[in-house]
């Protein structure tokens, strides 16, 4: 009573002006003459009193100020400030009072929350129904059971649907799978991006783009997408398959994990049978036909990877994954990159820094080193001084400095084992020594000339010819199907601020990566310590 009071700018003696309409004459008059016994209303009371009599002790003085309420403000200034509040406050608000429900049915407030919390520009008003646009994609389904002949459009029902619908049945309920996620597809993975398109929610599978082209755009596929078919009834199609969207399902099964769920997956046959389909998803996904590629142990990759991801029929689950936080201090932008892994063509990684270490993980994987392993390890404290140009086309020079950096990493490990078992602690950080190289260029920021050494063999020949920085790491080796793994030393190379690449020693092989350069919504770990905690549990599913 007493809100309602305070709300409506009433007096408790006089009760709520929206409780008397809807009493009667003799409701009223019983109401009025029992006792109120609220005591925030009698404190409330009191004051009031108080404050008039204070005010009529002052002869001289003006009157006492009219009170207002919100009540008491026109209808088009509450839409605006109902607007500016979080829309999901909006509905405790509506159960004020009559006057500020029937404010929120303006659909202006419901249309500024989808754009500012959601970035929904469409206008529902304005929506072609008919005709042929660049939306067909999405917004038109088809019917090809039309025995006319001419294919039929069917749209949602734009002309009735409201903002509020479109707020609280889509937008609002699916918010928890906003964002990016990683496929649960055995050692292969993926990156699903989910997002608000238009009105729609759509999942796109981000793929790589064809081997050896690292330095191309990502290419997109959509998976799924939800919308508002009816009013207040949202439908999730499946977008897999080349014959257009038809029934689908999803779940949330916890927090940072939902499924998706095809229900009519005869859809996804082709007509041409299993060859037809390998051969559509051969020139999808490699650009290229199988008798394009000559190396037989790359057709046997590629073959196993077609039958075990086509098995799924786009039934899977996914689990949330967080771009890398940046500090100031970073060597570049941590983010996602696309990378050359040989015979298993292009690959999507993450790249992270975690204080004198960088790690480079995997995203998407294959049968040697699954999505979710450290591909990479960079040690930040021992840097490379690469030789000059001549000798750097030497393999056994760089060899010879690799190995050095990795026996002073390695006595630098027992130093402080053995200070850790005598009680001593960690102790001051031992000061890092740069390998001592004659000829070698000088050690500075600067660009200097670099070039593979002969001998390492690389996928994509145009890398850059000049390099601001080198450092000591390891890269993750392991037989087909992740069969004893194992760390071998390798040098980081630091081309600028979107591309780096890693020479795996023992391989004597090359891995240029470039950055994905794309802008990525609710994808921003919460802190830290969850970003942290995302790495150790996508690594853990593939250990």
């Amino acid at each position: 009573m007493a809100v309602c009071a305070r709300l409506c700018g009433v007096g408790p003696s006089r009760g709520c002006r929206r409780r008397q309409q809807r009493r009667d004459p003799a409701e009223t008059a019983a109401a009025d003459s029992e006792p109120d016994t609220d005591l925030e209303e009698e404190r409330i009371e009191a004051g009031a009193a108080e404050l008039c009599s204070e005010w009529s002790g002052r002869s001289s003085s003006p009157s006492p100020p009219p009170r207002c309420s919100l009540l008491e403000l026109p209808p088009e200034l509450l839409v605006e400030i109902f607007a500016s509040l979080p829309g999901t406050d909006l509905p405790s608000l509506a159960q004020v009072c009559t006057k500020f429900c029937r404010i929120l049915h303006n659909d202006t407030i419901w249309r500024r929350r989808c754009r500012e919390e959601y970035g929904v520009c469409e206008n529902l008003r304005k929506l072609e129904i008919t005709g042929v646009s660049c939306r067909d994609v999405y917004a038109k389904r088809i019917n090809p059971r039309v025995k006319s002949g001419r294919f039929m459009k069917i749209l949602p029902d734009y002309e009735h649907m409201e903002y509020r619908d479109v707020y609280t049945c889509l937008l609002h309920r699916y918010r928890h799978i906003l964002g990016l996620w990683q496929p649960d597809i055995g050692p292969y993975g993926g990156l699903l991006n989910v997002v608000v398109d238009g009105l729609f929610i759509i999942g796109w599978m981000y793929l790589p783009p064809h081997d050896p082209h690292v330095d191309d755009p990502m290419r997109f596929k959509p998976l799924f997408r939800i919308h508002l078919m009816e009013r207040k009834s949202a439908t999730v199609e499946c977008m897999y398959g080349h014959r257009g969207p038809h029934n689908g399902h999803i779940q949330i099964v916890k927090k940072d994990e939902f499924s998706t769920k095809c229900n009519q997956t005869e859809h996804h046959r082709m007509s041409g049978g299993r060859q037809e389909e390998f051969r559509t998803w051969l020139r999808e996904e490699w650009g290229r036909t199988l008798e394009d590629i000559f190396h037989e142990h790359m057709q046997e990759l590629i073959l196993m990877k077609f039958i075990y991801t086509s098995q799924y029929d786009n039934c899977l689950t996914y689990r949330r994954i967080y771009l890398p936080p940046s500090h100031p201090d970073d060597l570049i932008r941590p983010g996602l990159f696309k990378g050359t892994y040989g015979s298993h063509g292009l690959e999507i990684v993450m790249l992270s820094f975690h204080g004198k270490h960088a790690r480079v993980t995997k995203i998407t994987g294959d049968p040697n080193i699954p999505a979710g392993q450290q591909t990479v390890e960079i040690d930040l404290m021992h840097r490379i001084q690469l030789p000059n140009i001549e000798s750097l086309c030497n393999f056994n020079e760089l060899s010879r400095i690799v190995l050095e950096a990795q026996e002073q990493v390695r006595q630098e490990q027992q130093r402080q084992e053995d200070r850790t078992e005598d009680g001593e602690g960690s102790g001051p950080p031992t000061e890092v020594r740069e390998p001592e190289n004659e000829g070698a260029a000088p050690l500075k920021e600067e660009p200097v000339q670099f070039v593979l050494p002969v001998g390492v063999s690389s996928r994509n020949e145009n890398y850059p010819r000049t390099c601001r920085m080198c450092f000591y790491g390891t890269g993750l080796i392991a037989g087909h199907g992740f069969t004893s793994p194992e760390r071998t030393p390798g040098v980081f190379i630091l081309f600028d601020e979107d591309r780096f690449g890693f020479i795996w020693l023992e391989l004597k092989s090359f891995s240029l990566y470039s950055r994905v350069q794309a802008t990525f919504r609710n994808a921003d770990a919460p802190s830290p310590q969850a970003f942290e905690e995302m790495l150790k549990n996508i690594q853990s599913l593939t250990s």
